[in-house]
């Protein structure tokens, strides 16, 4: 429930239009929804403006559509992370509406338009390798009401690819750079631009990159100003980010 929703049942208890037992049962789940094996926040939206997102590694699939299916009652745009096809066709048994985006391993349900700002959000891959996690990021900003334009494998290795994509990334209101390896692209875009960029390390990469962690530790020692680090692999945490700051 957002701001919105709360202060239209609060109207209409005081014009008449319905009586403090049915606001009751408006309210019933106001702020968390116990489904056993989870506890829905169903008052994240109001607080922070943005609805719970289903995390759903290490869920079972069938937790994951009762989840799902519970939300699917409410007035909220949904998106669970880290879900497989075969989770997909469980949600879909109750959610027939939902559409899964198998690079970013999402499953998106629009339920409400989102007045999407002048402004967007560009998502940058070093390499094609690394597009799974931009993917992540790219539908976590989308599905929360922002335009997204992507530029993909411009990475440090064929740099001169990036500089012809330059004049778009200038145009944005944030740049989130995605790469694995030694994890230099966001330094690089971080000194050509006057906007925020908020570096993603990936796990791609050979033995010494540690499952992401060189890139990380690279980007978090980066000499650029204004570039800021999410976790390893964390499309969703920099989609989120770049939502928000789009929204300013």
């Amino acid at each position: 429930m957002n701001q919105e929703q709360l202060l239209k049942i609060l109207e209409d208890i005081k014009n008449g239009l319905i009586n403090p037992a049915e606001a009751l049962h408006l309210l019933k789940d106001f702020t968390v929804k116990d489904l056993g094996f989870a506890q829905i926040d169903t008052h994240r939206e109001l607080r922070t403006g943005y609805p719970e997102v289903v995390f759903g590694q290490g869920k079972t699939p069938a937790q994951v559509r009762d989840i799902i299916k519970y939300m699917n009652t409410r007035n909220n745009n949904i998106l669970a992370t880290r879900v497989s096809e075969e989770v997909y066709h469980e949600v879909r048994k109750e959610c027939p509406e939902a559409i899964y985006h198998p690079e970013a391993r999402a499953i998106t349900v629009k339920k409400v338009e989102i007045k999407v700002p002048d402004t967007f959000i560009a998502i940058i891959a070093a390499g094609t390798s690394d597009i799974p996690v931009a993917e992540e990021a790219a539908v976590t900003a989308e599905i929360f009401g922002n335009r997204v334009e992507r530029v993909i494998d411009v990475g440090v290795a064929g740099i001169h690819r990036l500089y012809d994509k330059m004049k778009l990334i200038r145009q944005a209101r944030v740049n989130v750079v995605v790469a694995g390896m030694e994890g230099a692209l966001p330094s690089i875009v971080g000194g050509l631009v006057d906007k925020p960029v908020i570096a993603v390390p990936t796990s791609v990469g050979y033995g010494a990159n540690f499952g992401g962690l060189s890139a990380l530790l690279g980007m978090l020692t980066s000499c650029a100003s204004g570039v800021s680090v999410v976790n390893i692999d964390n499309g969703f945490g920099a989609g989120f980010l770049a939502s928000m700051i789009n929204k300013l």
